[in-house]
């Protein structure tokens, strides 16, 4: 829906005494959502790391650019387009991956899948995700996806993984490079809480095959480990996790072991700090999707990743929620682009919460923009209708600042479209 067709519809529906469930601001819709989660998906979804100054410094830093809008120019039935890897993407918004989608909503990825088909927005599937890349898939069509990959210990999962999304229909591979380990994020920890621990967030791992000979092989060798001591402590969760895993009955579960052994098995190969710029020929000899590189923000990495054969970045601090303290994505977002010179596209993650925030990516060089809370908020007040609800207001939002600034086409945006203040 064009951006005034769907403020039309908003206003009729306020002349009707119907408001928005799903607020368009997005403060209001923050505090929204953390009022429908519990305490442990509040702090794992809004957190971030140390004091969360990274958080705060990517807002900051888009209030440091200013629009200098131009006038007439003829602005009517604006172009939101954009090419990457060949494909014409209706608009630069694509949904940013983010695990454990289950403590937003039980329809958790599904939601979000269906809403992004809906909209013609891509969808980048979390490797934490609480649906399969398949089953994901499977409701899409032949609607625009990419798989995010973690890097874990194990180098035949990450082939598995691979082969899997390429399978399933995924146009690219988005590694993710900030998470070799956990940052250290004290809202969870101030609840001693990891959802993973849980049991959640473990959808593509125990679909996979080479994980589930993995487990084979751990419960063989580990019993101990698989199977740890009940006490009333450890119950409640315990019979969760059980009842999360997806193969078997419940008895067959608790049995064997393997609910448990699968958390046990995901703790120890998740993360992988020894990974180089080397390992990369592993992975582009798996596959010949796009390769695009998540969590670049400084220029020499950017030119790395160019001398590796990469063909994409995108820009990112993980939303703050790794390294606290760190430079602001669109802070970044200048100096990478000029290190790439057109080689290959460069995205922008992190702090995007409005139309005018995309606007000034676009302008400062990043080809199209990953959004990430708030459709985890929509998904969370309305499950795939909330989803789609914020991508409207966010779309509406981008549509009318692009016109409302002297363009047609978000083409058309250059850094002299803006001021630094």
């Amino acid at each position: 829906m064009r951006a005034l067709d769907w403020q039309r519809k908003i206003y009729l529906n306020g002349f009707a005494g119907i408001t928005p469930a799903i607020p368009p601001d997005f403060s209001q819709l923050e505090q929204a959502a953390s009022r429908r989660l519990s305490p442990e998906a509040v702090a794992y979804i809004m957190g971030g790391a140390g004091h969360e100054q990274t958080i705060h410094a990517n807002r900051k830093g888009f209030d440091r650019w200013k629009l200098v809008p131009r006038m007439l120019r003829n602005v009517e039935n604006p172009d939101l387009s954009v090419e990457l890897f060949g494909q014409k993407l209706a608009t630069p918004i694509v949904l940013a991956p983010i695990g454990v989608l289950e403590m937003a909503h039980p329809d958790a990825d599904l939601a979000v899948a269906k809403a992004a088909t809906q909209l013609r927005i891509p969808f980048i599937f979390s490797n934490q995700a609480s649906v399969s890349m398949e089953e994901c898939s499977a409701v899409m069509g032949d609607h625009l996806r990419w798989f995010q990959l973690y890097w874990s210990r194990s180098r035949e999962l990450v082939a598995s993984f691979v082969h899997r999304a390429e399978a399933c229909g995924c146009g690219a591979i988005v590694l993710t490079l900030d998470t070799t380990m956990l940052g250290w994020r004290t809202r969870d920890l101030a609840l001693g809480y990891l959802p993973f621990l849980h049991g959640k967030g473990l959808a593509q791992y125990t679909s996979d095959p080479v994980f589930q000979q993995l487990l084979d092989d751990f419960i063989k060798q580990s019993p101990a480990t698989t199977r740890p001591s009940i006490t009333s402590t450890t119950l409640q969760h315990l019979l969760g996790a059980i009842r999360r895993y997806p193969r078997g009955s419940f008895i067959d579960k608790l049995r064997s072991g393997r609910a448990i052994g699968a958390v046990s098995l995901f703790s120890s190969i998740y993360t992988n700090p020894t990974i180089t710029w080397d390992d990369l020929s592993f992975l582009r000899q798996q596959t010949r999707l796009p390769i695009v590189l998540k969590g670049i923000v400084h220029p020499d990495d950017a030119r790395k990743a160019i001398d590796y054969g990469m063909d994409g970045l995108i820009v990112s601090n993980h939303g703050g929620r790794q390294v606290d303290g760190t430079i602001s994505t669109i802070e970044a977002l200048p100096g990478v682009v000029d290190a790439v010179k057109g080689r290959l596209p460069v995205l922008l993650d992190s702090g995007i919460r409005g139309g005018a925030d995309v606007v000034k990516a676009l302008a400062l060089g990043a080809r199209a923009v990953c959004l990430g809370r708030p459709y985890v908020y929509g998904l969370a007040l309305g499950g795939q209708a909330g989803v789609e609800t914020v991508l409207q207001h966010v779309l509406a939002d981008l549509e009318l600042t692009l016109c409302l600034s002297g363009h047609k086409s978000v083409a058309e945006l250059a850094p002299d479209s803006l001021r630094a203040a």
